[in-house]
């Protein structure tokens, strides 16, 4: 099968969670299937990585991403559009045209958009099958049902205008996946056939963990996220400002490493917190932390973060919203905690009880290996790709 894979983040190397998902989706379609990847990239990041990408893909194609920009004229201009202002400031003609030049110089199966932002992209193309892969609509769900009257007018407003246009989009795909349950009874409302909705959740590729060994440092505590993505950055903002000024009351030496792009976002001050930036390999950090955090306020899918610390043996503290969509159950599998005072006390009961430490960390993992090895999901991407094309191949007769 001949796919044509449009990406809005170039996932060689996967050192963000969006990136992980589609390197492990490639890698796994690579094995059966030739594949034309579409990608933008991060210019900041340097050129991208095609010899990495070659070892899956048959041929690669780049633009560089260009971040939204409010007071550009043409997004501007989409106060009185119907589509929403961001998308039409980062559209891209460069890639609009490699699109293009890709179906007229060759013939594909089934063409896949890796999340909403690339689904125009593929708005005027008839006759091939098309999936929308990793659909969320949650973040933006929960904005227009935000608490402070003057945002949730500024956002209910937004909501309202995306809705309309997500509405539009998702009646030309044959599949839309979303990664949990509570993703898709958000998307399911605007789809005009439920079973079109597909929950492909994400996952870790346990054998790729294997190898990474590292002496977890007492006191220690991970974040990994992107800046990029608001939800971790406005995380971070709550826990250095509210959470971890009372766990330093009881351990004054706790260290807070946060990994990841950090967008140009600053962030409270405090003399115990490290940013690295982008990581190379983000694994061995996360191995070497005493506990892994997940404080997330809002968003929508499930955490790959999560995931990756259970897979390394690194127990969890998360809130309801950053755990929503796993299935983790809390003193089990992960401590959960919302307020201020009981997500401190979470981290300490964790920091200062090895024993507890110890059962977190061995249940995690025991719970990823039997419900989030990417060996065990995505045949289930597969399975979908196989009923599309068939039934296309019946609908010309």
């Amino acid at each position: 099968m001949r796919i044509l894979f449009l990406s809005r983040w170039f996932p060689f190397p996967p050192n963000n969670g969006s990136k992980l998902r589609i390197y492990n989706l490639l890698r796994y379609l690579s094995q059966n299937h030739s594949i034309t990847l579409l990608s933008f990239y991060e210019p900041d990041e340097g050129n991208p990585d095609l010899s990495s990408a070659s070892a899956v893909c048959q041929r690669i194609h780049t633009v560089p991403w260009k971040e939204f920009r409010p007071t550009h004229w043409r997004s501007l201009l989409g106060f009185f559009h119907p589509t929403p202002r961001w998308v039409l400031d980062t559209y891209s003609k460069e890639m609009e045209k490699m699109v293009r030049d890709c179906l007229q110089s060759q013939t594909y199966d089934v063409i896949i958009a890796s999340q909403t932002i690339m689904a125009p992209y593929t708005r005027r193309i008839q006759g091939i099958p098309k999936i929308l892969e990793e659909a969320e609509v949650g973040v933006f769900i929960q904005k227009a049902r935000s608490s402070s009257l003057p945002r949730k007018i500024r956002h209910s407003l937004t909501w309202w205008k995306y809705r309309a246009y997500l509405q539009s989009l998702f009646h030309e795909f044959d599949r839309i996946t979303v990664v949990s349950q509570e993703e898709k009874n958000y998307l399911s409302p605007l789809v005009p056939q439920k079973d079109r909705v597909v929950v492909i959740s994400n996952g870790v590729s346990l054998k790729d963990y294997r190898s990474t060994v590292a002496l977890p440092k007492p006191d220690t505590i991970i974040f990994t996220g992107s800046f990029r993505y608001s939800a971790n950055h406005e995380a971070m903002a709550w826990f250095i400002s509210q959470v971890l000024p009372l766990i330093q009351a009881q351990i004054p030496d706790v260290r807070l490493i946060i990994t990841g792009d950090p967008a140009g976002k600053s962030i409270p001050s405090n003399p115990n917190v490290i940013q690295t930036g982008v990581v190379e390999d983000v694994r061995e950090w996360i191995a070497s932390a005493w506990v892994a955090i997940a404080p997330l306020q809002t968003g929508g899918g499930t955490r790959l973060k999560i995931l990756e610390a259970m897979a390394l043996h690194t127990p969890v503290v998360a809130t309801t919203k950053g755990a929503e969509g796993l299935g983790a159950i809390s003193h089990v599998h992960l401590l959960i905690a919302d307020t201020p005072e009981d997500f401190a006390n979470a981290v300490i009961q964790i920091c200062q009880s090895p024993a507890l430490r110890e059962q977190i960390a061995h249940s995690a993992f025991e719970f990823v290996q039997n419900q989030y090895d990417w060996d065990m999901i995505l045949p289930l991407y597969q399975q979908m790709l196989d009923e599309i094309t068939s039934s296309k191949k019946e609908e010309r007769g």
